[in-house]
């Protein structure tokens, strides 16, 4: 590992750092630093400039103006191998290992440079990253087959073999375990006794205070303040909370400090699986699968022999990690994809030979978590994407011809209700920012008849404005509907279900109610405790 800086001198320093887009200034004067040896946690609204400046600093874009100080010494970072070499690394969402190769393959990667790679010595280096993050990797092991969790190790041990000195996590939580969640907490801890510093970009406020030795906030491209080490450790989390809000919200803060996710006290608090819900009848049976099973595509894998029961005013928590026939499973439920064996019934009746606009018009409706290249059509305005399924329809057809005048007006109604920012309906969708294309699509599937509604994935990627609304929409539809909710982040299943199922290679393994102990359990099943499964089998009997 390449020496580090002493602890607490800045690595990383940013000023007056400014880069703009047509029409969008994405960064306005931003001044930020990172230490060694610290933890400095970023936050931010979707749109407020963390992408573009994390994208500076790894040598994706380059600023309009500002300087950029690595050590002390004025840089230039025009290109990812200069961040490299200049000892900045990122670790983004999505793993970027080669899934066909072994660890120590994606390892040597980087050794790219020599002339003879070294595998002996490689593997010498693995065990000695391993030991410094207290980890232990096969270096055999097909990247393909490695969990979430320790994909992500490896992505750290990635740019530690690089030389990285900053480490940028981009939501590194997002798709992990409890278990894992965990682990990575000990990696960062060790890191930062190692002399790293980072810098922890996340939605989840709780997880910003209680790993940050500083945090900052972006509001609107700009750097509205950075709370230090000593403000950090001397204040109480729940006035640090609050403190974190009011720097991200301003005067809108007010009306989100009984939000659930804003309002969670590190140290005082019930966590989510222990809150009470509010008490609500659950009906008949609408959505029913019986022994379900549908092909995969390409390395999306299936799902084999699903049973599963939606009753009318509950929302039903499907849990797994990444990758264990999630999109087959939604997509079979919303007909985009033919079944192999096994029934579906909506309202007692079967379903499975339906198409998806069949399937619509009884009330049983699809969010697709791919809202980019799936959900909206980025070249045609925001009236025509909320009418995207209803083409052909009354009143909003009539003889074959569009009667854009009636689209117009109930779009303006739909943006309205759904709090869809945008200069008109005839704004191109593509041009809006990810939370308001996810309201869009809300609008769309809550809409004209929904009465069954699938989500998958329903807030990934969105700020924690946005995340609040879309789960108390969730919510709402307790009330005489229902709602299927398949999500890889466990905290959102236990804050909105009343019952999780477990997905994993495929087949369900389990059950749990939310309350004491649930995340834990949940998380073994999905990563394939046997026997949690056997005892959530046993208490749900």
């Amino acid at each position: 590992m390449t020496p580090a800086a002493e602890t607490g001198s800045s690595v990383v320093d940013l000023r007056g750092i400014s880069k703009s887009f047509p029409g969008v200034k994405a960064n306005d004067d931003i001044s930020f630093d990172v230490r060694a040896g610290e933890v400095h946690s970023l936050l931010g609204e979707n749109g407020a400039g963390k992408s573009t400046l994390m994208g500076i600093l790894s040598g994706i874009q380059t600023p309009d103006s500002g300087q950029i100080s690595v050590d002390g010494k004025p840089v230039r970072i025009d290109s990812p191998r200069k961040a490299l070499d200049l000892g900045i690394g990122t670790v983004y969402q999505h793993s970027t290992l080669i899934p066909a190769l072994s660890v120590l393959e994606n390892l040597m990667l980087g050794d790219s440079g020599k002339l003879r790679l070294d595998a002996a010595s490689a593997r010498t280096r693995l065990e000695e990253f391993g030991t410094i993050l207290g980890v232990e990797v096969d270096p055999e092991a097909r990247a393909a087959d490695l969990a979430l969790g320790r994909q992500q190790q490896v992505e750290i041990i990635k740019a530690l073999w690089r030389g990285s000195r900053l480490l940028i996590l981009d939501e590194p939580t997002s798709m992990l375990t409890p278990q894992a969640v965990a682990e990575l907490y000990t990696v960062l801890g060790r890191l930062k006794s190692e002399g790293l510093a980072t810098i922890f970009i996340t939605h989840k406020l709780h997880e910003a205070v209680s790993l940050g030795d500083r945090i900052s906030v972006l509001r609107r491209g700009r750097m509205v303040g950075t709370l230090d080490a000593e403000a950090v450790a001397s204040t109480p989390p729940a006035e640090l909370e609050e403190i974190v809000i009011e720097m991200m919200f301003g005067g809108a803060a007010e009306s989100l400090t009984d939000a659930a996710e804003l309002r969670v006290k590190v140290e005082e608090a019930e966590p989510a699986e222990v809150r009470q819900r509010p008490d609500h009848a659950v009906g008949e049976p609408l959505l029913e699968l019986i022994g379900a099973s549908a092909p995969g595509a390409g390395t999306d894998p299936g799902v084999e022999d699903v049973d599963l029961v939606l009753h009318e005013g509950e929302v039903l928590g499907v849990a797994g990690v990444d990758g264990n026939g999630q999109r087959a499973l939604a997509e079979a439920i919303g007909g985009q994809r033919r079944l192999r064996a096994g029934e579906i019934r909506l309202f007692g009746a079967p379903i499975g030979r339906l198409n998806v606009m069949k399937r619509e018009k009884l009330g049983l409706h699809y969010l697709t978590d791919d809202r980019i290249g799936e959900g909206i059509v980025g070249g045609l305005s925001i009236s025509l994407n909320l009418f995207l399924k209803r083409i052909g329809q009354p009143p909003y057809w009539r003889y074959g011809s569009v009667r854009k005048r009636a689209i117009d007006e109930r779009a303006e109604e739909l943006c309205k209700q759904f709090d869809v920012r945008a200069p008109g309906v005839e704004t191109r969708a593509g041009t809006l920012s990810g939370g308001n294309m996810q309201k869009v699509l809300l609008a769309r599937e809550l809409s004209f008849g929904a009465k069954v509604v699938v989500f998958h994935k329903p807030t990934y990627g969105l700020d924690l404005k946005t995340t609040l609304a879309v789960r108390e929409m969730i919510r709402q539809l307790r009330d005489g509907k229902a709602a299927l909710v398949i999500s890889t982040d466990l905290d959102e299943l236990l804050e909105v279900s009343d019952r999780i199922l477990v997905l994993s290679r495929g087949r369900i393994v389990g059950e749990a109610e939310p309350g004491p102990g649930a995340a834990e359990r949940i998380g073994g099943m999905m990563i394939g405790d046997v026997s949690l499964s056997l005892a959530g089998a046993e208490e749900a009997a």
